[in-house]
């Protein structure tokens, strides 16, 4: 054998994904010098910093005209060669033209946009390091992730106990009854001898010598005083012996164990009071836009604000601790003071990452010298969503306003750089056959409700990017390639941190069928 060490299959499929990374990106670059851009541009000669949202001379001037400098730069959009089968090339595609310069850009596609983020999370996880554990309670540790591995802090059961109520017994029956049990909580209850039974509690101390446990069904008592078991006992039965489950120092779970009600009752019986564990990062919400209503019905133009109910309460279940929700509607001035006075680790914003009159988040990113990860998605809904890292330590990822295409971008971009941040654990891909058919995109992915029911994923009718319908049943998010999919086809499914089927198990699919498809 040689002599280099073999590397564990998680460390070479980040080293693939690395890889994959970083050449799509040096390609994009090198198409970026053949267009001819120079100052100002991301791979140009003008001395910018590559992917910088402003000019390459400084930080940018007035809004407008950081604005346009920003819309004539293509940002460096990390894009995988190593796509989803099916998957558009994110070197090939690009995103509309920008109305007010008539510029393109370049769409990741949406696989390399998800590795991009979840890089971005490893690379800000890293930085954090130790300074990002925190020892807490338990009852203050539920969701969170274990920033060491849980071990065994006593044998458990730490001493032998009886796994029912009955009567414990030593040697061959029938036994004299002592005339006083012996209940759990109680210490060193006294030995017995052969032929003596003892009535005991489930979780009491067993005597020494005791033989075995006969449960209170399985026993009966004659007007001496004597037991007779009703069944044959074994040595042993129904008696747990100390370490059953585990010993003193064994490894009960692993660093980035995510933290359940059953951990914590684990944790609890290993004698366990706190624990080491991965803060949660912070997240701050910025809700754009002026026609936004919190209360009350639509009326004159205006409609309720969907995602500052929504956002805040999925990031939580995405493992981040949202510290604040603010309403800047279209004030470009208030977006700025409040990205440049943020110490989130995650700001998130809702609308505003297209080219309209009021889109002011790529603006904003030229003016606090942000480096665009991803500029624009190949998918649908949610094409516009992007990702900067606005300064050190501290990302933005920008949401479609229209709800369905916030969701798109949310499990897009937000979930695998939280999911980095907060030390949880991947989950592995797997695919699902479709019921139905579904429409394509010609060239983007398209993300698609459905519920899995049985062996399949039905569709879900309510799919458009301003609609929740169908996300509110759905259990998850179909990945359907470019050209759509046949009825039959495997596609990938990105599950929700929940699901729910109202009509229970032996009417989903009717219910399905009649609501949503």
């Amino acid at each position: 054998m040689s002599g280099q060490s073999a590397e564990s299959p998680a460390a070479q499929a980040r080293a693939a994904e690395d890889g994959a990374v970083d050449e799509a990106l040096a390609l994009v670059n090198e198409a970026r010098a053949a267009d001819g851009r120079g100052a100002g541009g991301a791979a140009g000669s003008g001395g910018g910093r590559s992917g910088r949202a402003g000019s390459g001379t400084g930080r940018p001037g007035p809004e407008r005209g950081s604005a346009e400098r920003s819309r004539r730069t293509e940002p460096a959009t990390p894009a995988s060669h190593a796509d989803h089968p099916g998957h558009a090339d994110p070197a090939r595609h690009s995103a509309p033209s920008d109305h007010r310069t008539g510029s393109r850009h370049q769409a990741a596609s949406w696989s390399a946009a998800r590795a991009v983020a979840g890089r971005a999370g490893r690379a800000a996880a890293a930085r954090r390091g130790g300074a990002a554990e925190r020892r807490v309670p338990l009852d203050r540790a539920l969701g969170l992730t274990l920033a060491e591995p849980l071990a065994a802090l006593s044998d458990l059961p730490s001493f032998d106990t009886s796994a029912m109520d009955g009567w414990v017994v030593a040697g061959p029956g029938p036994w004299d009854v002592r005339a006083a049990g012996i209940l759990a909580g109680q210490d060193r209850p006294e030995p017995l001898s052969d032929g003596e039974a003892v009535q005991i509690a489930t979780g009491a101390r067993v005597p020494r010598d005791a033989t075995a446990v006969i449960r209170s069904e399985h026993g009966r008592t004659d007007d001496k005083g004597r037991l007779f078991a009703l069944r044959d006992v074994g040595h042993g039965q129904d008696i747990r012996p100390r370490g059953q489950e585990c010993r003193s120092g064994d490894q009960l779970l692993p660093t980035g164990a995510l933290v359940t009600p059953a951990v914590l009752g684990l944790a609890a019986a290993a004698g366990y009071d706190e624990l080491l564990t991965v803060a949660r990062p912070r997240a701050e919400v910025f809700i754009l836009g002026d026609e936004l209503l919190t209360e009350g019905l639509p009326r004159e133009g205006l409609i309720r604000d969907a995602l500052g109910p929504m956002l805040p309460p999925w990031l939580r279940a995405l493992g981040a601790e949202v510290t604040s929700v603010r309403r800047l509607g279209d004030d470009p001035k208030a977006l700025l003071k409040a990205v440049r006075a943020s110490e989130a680790d995650l700001i998130v914003t809702t609308g505003g990452t297209a080219s309209g009159p009021v889109d002011h988040v790529h603006p904003t990113l030229s003016r606090v010298d942000a480096e665009l990860l991803v500029d624009g998605v190949a998918v649908r809904p949610g094409h516009p969503m992007l990702l900067a890292r606005t300064k050190e330590g501290q990302h933005l990822v920008g949401l479609p306003g229209n709800p369905l295409a916030a969701v798109s971008g949310l499990l897009t971009l937000a979930e695998p750089l939280l999911r980095m941040l907060a030390g949880r654990p991947g989950q592995e891909p797997y695919t699902v056959p479709l019921q139905g058919a579904v429409h394509g995109h010609p060239h983007d992915t398209r993300l698609v409700p459905v519920v899995v029911r049985g062996e399949d994923a039905v569709p879900l009718r309510y799919n458009g990017p301003a609609m929740l319908r169908g996300i509110a049943a759905a259990d998850g998010l179909a990945v359907v390639p470019p050209g759509g999919a046949k009825a039959g086809r495997e596609v990938e499914i990105l599950d929700l941190p929940w699901s729910w089927n109202p009509a229970g198990d032996d009417g989903g699919d009717a219910f399905a069928e009649r609501c949503f498809t």
